[in-house]
């Protein structure tokens, strides 16, 4: 049964992660604020697809991590339906500390897997299951 050993894998990992990484940010919101850290200024709408999340979800971490000062949400003069983001200096100072706790996390999780079967086989399986949900 796939999906029961993807449940148990969350799990695990969604626990891993309070222990290793911390609760100052969850999966979605360090999601979002490294896609924001690679393009500052992107538009609201289009990085929910860029940080693997739906629109209803993004809105919801966007506004989380506004009310908390790290993130910008700015509007261009020139069209009032759009959102722009940026970090804070805040955010990207709690973003580079959670970044570092997430790697070593990472590593632990791939300390016993040969790098390169590991990715390829990590990558046809998000490929099929995000097939699975695609609109």
């Amino acid at each position: 049964m796939p999906g029961y050993v993807i449940r148990r894998l969350q799990q695990a990992y969604s626990s891993a992660w309070l222990r290793y990484v911390g609760p100052d940010l969850t999966g979605p919101q360090f999601a979002v604020m490294l896609a924001i850290r690679l393009h500052p200024g992107v538009e609201q709408g289009s990085l929910a697809k860029a940080a693997a999340l739906d629109r209803s979800t993004m809105a919801g971490v966007v506004k989380r991590l506004e009310t908390r000062e790290l993130i910008l949400r700015v509007q261009p003069p020139e069209d009032g339906r759009k959102r722009l983001l940026y970090l804070t200096d805040t955010g990207i100072d709690l973003l580079a500390e959670v970044d570092l706790k997430a790697r070593q996390l990472d590593d632990l999780l791939r300390e016993s897997l040969d790098p390169v079967a590991s990715r390829q086989h990590l990558n046809e399986r998000a490929d099929v299951w995000e097939s699975l949900t695609a609109e």
